[in-house]
């Protein structure tokens, strides 16, 4: 592999998305330490491929879960992500057990601390890290009922469910609506700016 022989590849690595990969070059990262960050909406909006993570984490190398940029990924919602995550591998290995729902969620979550070298500040629920934090609305018809919360995360929840956020311990987000920032200015402001670039590029 040119990365690994080039001394690019160590625990200090992010690779994104990871799809066209060989055994061989599975191998390489997996003894380098380096991570993968899985990107399955963008590569399948592309018809860029389907990343072989489940050999990944076989083999041992940590993966996290991204969004990719809005360019190719529309709606940067990280629960779609964990969604298309957790179907893609059973569909393009024809096995329903293939990525299952705890997997997937971990790759949103604490994987996606450890590929950023994160794992001992943020990503689990434990004494002595970041109180980083979501609190959903279950009172909804598409989470109703509830028999397994893990597989209702993954396979029923959605990003507008969330109605409480917490960063390092800091509330930035109640009964859903955005506390740091003025929601209505940001939106005014985006409209504008894309009105003006769909000027620029006719």
């Amino acid at each position: 592999m040119l990365l690994d022989s080039l001394g690019v590849l160590d625990e200090l690595t992010l690779c994104a998305h990871g799809i066209w990969l060989s055994h061989d070059e599975i191998h390489s990262i997996a003894r380098s330490g380096a991570s993968i960050s899985h990107c399955p909406e963008s590569a399948m909006k592309l018809g860029s491929g389907v990343a072989p993570v489940p050999e990944m984490i076989s083999l041992g190398v940590k993966v996290g879960l991204g969004t990719d940029g809005c360019a190719s990924n529309n709606d940067l919602d990280l629960f779609s992500e964990i969604d298309f995550a957790a179907k893609v591998h059973k569909v393009f290995k024809n096995d329903p057990l293939a990525c299952p729902a705890e997997q997937a969620l971990r790759m949103a979550t604490l994987g996606g601390a450890s590929v950023l070298g994160l794992e001992n500040e943020i990503g689990s629920i434990e004494p002595g890290k970041k109180a980083d934090l979501i609190a959903l609305s279950l009172n909804q018809p598409h989470l109703t009922p509830i028999y397994d919360p893990v597989s209702h995360i993954v396979y029923a929840a959605r990003g507008s469910d969330v109605r409480f956020v917490w960063v390092d311990g800091q509330q930035i987000v109640k009964d859903g609506r955005v506390l740091s920032v003025d929601e209505t200015e940001v939106i005014s402001e985006a409209t504008r700016m894309g009105l003006e670039i769909r000027r620029k590029i006719r």
